[in-house]
Formats: structure tokens, sequence, C-alpha cells
């Protein structure tokens, strides 16, 4: 699999499936999420209501993901997963590498080549920079998947910094 670095808006991105940082509500919100919905339009969330109504009554767990339509995105799909929020006090990393897992685990069963990623809980879920790069990298080279390209797209320079670093390590 080739993994590539870009920085840039995730929302536009040419890839079959763009993951979103989802909140467990599914029903939008701010940073990656509010932007997907904006640009991906109403399609989104209403994939995202029937889900909600259905068999994510209670929302999706941590960890998880979920495939709707892509909308007015240049995407076939988007996968939504809820990264861990960050705490001190709790090694949530297994948390964070499943959202990692699970997504390309649901671009497998979608039959998805290229897939794009944010940094997954690195926003407002305040995930340290450098800890979310390296397990976004290691759990991604070490998921077994027919995914041919993950593309990490990065908002900011010093995030993109972080994941040329995580990826020079290995």
């Amino acid at each position: 699999m080739n993994i590539e670095l870009v920085l840039g808006d995730i929302t536009e991105q040419h890839v079959d499936a763009i993951v979103n940082a989802a909140n467990s509500s599914l029903l939008g919100g701010g940073g990656v999420d509010g932007a997907i919905h904006r640009r991906g339009g109403p399609e989104i969330l209403e994939e995202c209501r029937v889900l909600r109504a259905g068999r994510l009554g209670d929302g999706l767990p941590t960890g998880k993901a979920v495939a709707t339509a892509a909308g007015n995105l240049n995407a076939r799909w988007v996968i939504h997963t809820v990264g861990p929020v960050y705490a001190k006090r709790e090694d949530r990393s297994y948390l964070l590498a499943s959202a990692y897992r699970e997504s390309l685990r649901v671009a497998d069963d979608l039959g998805a080549k290229t897939v794009a990623f944010p940094a997954i809980s690195a926003g407002v879920y305040g995930w340290p920079a450098d800890d979310a790069a390296r397990i976004a990298v290691s759990t991604v080279r070490d998921t077994p998947t027919s995914v041919d390209e993950v593309r990490f797209v990065l908002f900011s320079q010093p995030m993109y910094d972080e994941f040329v670093a995580a990826l020079a390590d290995f």
C-alpha cells in the first residue's frame, strides 16, 4: 500500500472514500466533521439519520466505523469513525488505532482502493499531534487491507510535519 501525505482540505480530495472524524451522534459537528457535512450536502446527513433511526440508535461507538454516500464530495463514500477524546490518565490509544483499522475494514467491504484520512482525534479531542501521527501511520501500515492508497490529509503545517516525522520512522 502507498501512503501519501497532503497538506490541505480533505473535502477537496478525489478518492473512493473520505474518512470523517465524526462524533458519535453522526449528525455533524465542528472541524473535519462539519466541513464534510457542509461540502457533502444533505444526502450525508440524511443517511446518518437513517443509521441513527435503525441499527445505530445509541450512536456510533468510539473506535468503530460506518459508511454513507458522499453527496457532493469528490468521493463515492464517506466512512464515519469516532476517535477517542485524549485523556492523560487513561490510555485510549487502542481506541484510536481501532478507528483507523475499522475504517480500513469498511473501505475493504466497500471495495474502496483510495482512502483519505484526517488526523483522527488530533483536533478538538485533544490528542497530542506527535502521538496521533505515530498511531495513525503505524496502524495503517500494520493493518491488512486491499486499499491501494491511503492519503493522510492534514489541515495545518505543524500536523503535516508530525506525520512526515512519523512516516520517516517506519
